[in-house]
């Protein structure tokens, strides 16, 4: 009757935990309707909050990019360049009303020139490039006026944008190619591109651009818009033989992502599955241990999903993928459960539950610790990470604590696999003073030594994605051909006001001009160069008038014509109006507008790469005041390797932690739980340094993990000693942990193949060498316990 209260009690916790599962059922449903999936990389990574101006920047430019994609269709000419734009449109216009594309064409780029060039008309005499201001000042009117009378009478030379008597001097034109040559853009009049393919044939290329509509990831795997895209170039290859397709664009990238996440969530994550629901069927041979521990582990990571989403408000794909190993761990309650159930059949099961508590609390709450360790490290990705984790362990363990007393009520049956490890416990070796063990030990300091000698490390931002190569190569080939820049590298300036920004940004430009002439760079982009400063434009305008005055008076004179200047804007061309126009589409994502006590904008180069021309760039900053080179994947690269070397430093302290939680419980014998996870951890890094795998922040959270999971084992060993069933449970656990971990190291992700191998590496090595140090257990003793 003593157990009466206690048992109410479990029943209340056991119908406490029903309606928080059920809440988690509805809001699984609301999350897959809404589908709230991250998918940028740079999400992963840690925000700059001391530099607010910089990360507006970095969030400008990412988003500028992020739902736009473009098209390249390189045909022989120009006829058949339209003509395969024609048929790639009508593809796509065909399968967009068969079925919503999550794409749309945006503006064209010659639909763009033409906005633009009338919305430029009334302040055509403000826009001179440096070269023309050197001309209008040291050439003598004369001559000027010379050269206009030759344009005016003479065969059509360069080409005109404007009647002569409206631009007798042909500025305007010369400051749209200036335009087109520092942005890199090399366009026609009918916006097509004239350049050499990377084969080093002449093409001319028809440019499509296009934008989606809403996310690009989808986690059904299916690569919605590649496959539209297919489609329509076979229609315009049908159309233009021998035609050349490229195409790039953040929404490419997110959907190869996407489909991959997609395929490695269903190897890792049913794979696991698999593995673990046939072990547990080969350790009980029975149903009932199979749908209890499949259900704890579809509420662990239905829970973990709900926290998750609340807590970020979005999910990263990368904790979707990284979060399927997580069968691997949260099913050794179970486990454990069933295994003791097994081999103590006639003890009461709420006495049973009594007496695993305190060795399976412990065990969760040091994976727990391991798992929430991650998200000490400021990377949003990885705190998605630790807490999606921690959770689904938590959420597995419940549903274990409070349900499977009352949901097994049947027997649990030896098997022959149970009877085989109990068997294989009772012949494994134990750690002893003797020649052969020192000889072992020698042998596993020199792997130890040898292996952390030849270890590298390497914390390459790119390390955190992967993309198909072909897309990159594409990519790349785009970039060079449209001149587009890096958004990994650029200028940020600041100032009090918008007037000197464009000054400060003006003489940073002239530098960039300098190196573009020499072909250093290819070009850049500055808003400065669309959008003068309020002084430059009057100082413009003035120099305009008075050479065009001067030229109009001289020609008539020489013609006997009159020829009045036209009327231009009397205001300067402002910010506001520049930024309400068609011009500023392709810009506005440099102005970042009011930071702190000023505002900021961003001045972007297309650089073809290398440390030299990036050392010269940042070179270009200085003497500059309010201007900042900024390298992002270096400053990332460098971040990345400081938590890695904080993170070593915060396992050693950790593992220091976890051995005095293990002395209050163990005392003396605490150490025969915590060394073979120590000598687990320096044997798989050693293994790491033969392989030729470098050491990355990834590896070093992998062995904050096996931390955690790997002091599990021994826990259990020491909870129960000499019980056969604890080893069952512990083999069994580690086994699905080991293939759950080790199909994660299957991933096309480099930090997630990094951390699997370090577990797949660490799990094995922990479980073959934690029965080596467990205790000796008396005959008499054991007979007892048994």
């Amino acid at each position: 009757m003593t157990d009466v209260p206690r048992w109410r009690g479990w029943r209340a916790l056991a119908w406490l935990w029903l309606v928080a599962v059920l809440a988690v059922g509805v809001h699984q449903w609301r999350f897959w309707h809404e589908s709230r999936l991250e998918s940028d990389v740079l999400a992963l990574l840690p925000r700059d909050a001391h530099d607010p101006a910089l990360a507006d920047a970095t969030r400008r430019i990412a988003d500028a990019s992020a739902r736009n994609m473009v098209v390249l269709l390189g045909a022989a000419d120009a006829a058949q360049a339209r003509a395969a734009a024609q048929a790639y449109r009508a593809s796509l216009n065909t399968a967009q009303a068969a079925r919503s594309l999550p794409f749309v064409e945006s503006t064209s780029v010659e639909g763009w020139f033409d906005a633009t060039r009338e919305f430029y008309r009334p302040w055509r005499d403000r826009l001179l490039t440096d070269a023309q201001r050197v001309r209008l000042r040291d050439t003598a009117p004369d001559a000027l006026a010379e050269e206009a009378l030759a344009a005016l009478y003479g065969p059509m030379g360069s080409p005109r944008m404007t009647q002569w008597r409206e631009d007798p001097l042909n500025l305007w034109p010369q400051w749209w190619q200036a335009q087109a040559t520092a942005s890199g853009m090399r366009f026609d009049a009918d916006g097509l591109l004239q350049a050499d393919d990377s084969t080093g044939h002449a093409r001319t290329w028809a440019v499509l651009q296009f934008e989606t509509r809403g996310s690009a990831f989808r986690l059904d795997g299916e690569p919605v818009i590649d496959a539209a895209l297919d489609d329509a170039y076979a229609a315009a290859s049908k159309a233009v033989p021998d035609l050349r397709e490229l195409r790039a664009g953040v929404p490419l990238h997110a959907e190869a992502a996407a489909v991959q996440a997609s395929r490695e969530v269903n190897i890792i994550g049913f794979g696991s599955l698999a593995a673990v629901l046939l072990l547990v069927w080969l350790a009980f041979r029975s149903m009932t241990p199979i749908v209890l521990v499949a259900l704890s582990l579809l509420i662990g990571v239905a829970a973990a999903l709900s926290v998750t989403a609340m807590i970020f408000g979005q999910v990263h794909l990368l904790t979707l993928v990284f979060g399927a190993s997580l069968v691997g761990v949260a099913e050794d309650y179970g486990i454990h459960w069933f295994a003791s159930r097994q081999g103590h059949p006639r003890i009461e099961r709420w006495t049973l539950l009594r007496s695993l508590l305190p060795g399976m609390g412990l065990a969760w709450l040091t994976s727990a610790l391991a798992y929430l360790a991650l998200g000490l490290a400021p990377f949003p990705g990885l705190q998605q990470m630790a807490v999606f984790s921690a959770v689904g362990l938590g959420a597995a363990f419940l549903t274990v604590l409070c349900w499977f007393p009352w949901l097994d009520r049947g027997q649990v049956r030896p098997s022959a696999l149970s009877r085989a490890m109990q068997a294989w416990m009772s012949r494994w070796p134990r750690v002893r003073l003797t020649k052969g063990w020192w000889i072992a030990a020698a042998v596993a300091a020199v792997v130890v030594i040898g292996g952390l000698w030849q270890l590298r490390s390497n914390d390459d931002l790119r390390n955190l994605q992967s993309s198909p190569k072909a897309l990159i190569d594409q990519q790349i080939e785009i970039s060079r051909l449209l001149a587009l820049p890096s958004p990994a590298q650029f200028y940020l300036v600041r100032a009090n006001d918008t007037e000197t920004l464009l000054q400060r940004e003006h003489k940073l430009t002239a530098r960039l001009s300098s190196l573009a002439r020499e072909g250093r760079i290819h070009g850049y982009r500055a808003i400065s160069d669309w959008l003068p400063s309020q002084q430059q434009q009057a100082a413009d305008a003035a120099m305009t008038a008075r050479a065009e005055n001067a030229v109009l008076v001289q020609v008539g004179a020489a013609t006997g014509e009159q020829f009045a200047r036209p009327t231009f804007a009397s205001a300067a061309l402002s910010l506001e109006a520049w930024m309400a126009s068609p011009a500023s589409k392709p810009l506005r994502a440099l102005w970042l507008g009011r930071s702190g006590d000023g505002v900021a904008s961003v001045v972007m180069v297309d650089a073809p790469g290398g440390d030299d021309l990036l050392d010269l760039l940042a070179t270009q900053a200085q003497g500059l005041h309010g201007v900042r080179w900024v390298n992002r994947t270096a400053e990332f690269s460098s971040l990345l390797g400081h938590y890695r070397r904080m993170m070593l430093a915060l396992l050693l302290a950790g593992a220091v932690l976890v051995f005095v939680s293990l002395w209050v419980r163990y005392r003396r014998d605490a150490w025969r739980a915590m060394l073979p996870t120590v000598l687990a951890g320096l044997l798989s890094v050693a293994l790491l340094g033969w392989l030729g795998e470098p050491l990355q922040l990834f590896n070093v959270l992998a062995l904050l993990l096996l931390l955690g999971m790997g002091i599990d084992y021994g826990i259990f060993l020491l909870e129960h000693r000499g019980d056969a069933s604890a080893w069952l449970a512990v083999s069994v656990g580690a086994a699905s942990t080991w293939l759950s971990f080790g199909l994660l190291a299957l991933s096309a992700t480099p930090a997630l193949h990094a951390f699997g191998l370090t577990l797949l590496f660490g799990i094995g090595l922990v479980w073959l060498l934690s029965p080596l140090f467990r205790p000796h257990v008396p005959p008499h003793a054991q007979a007892a316990h048994d």
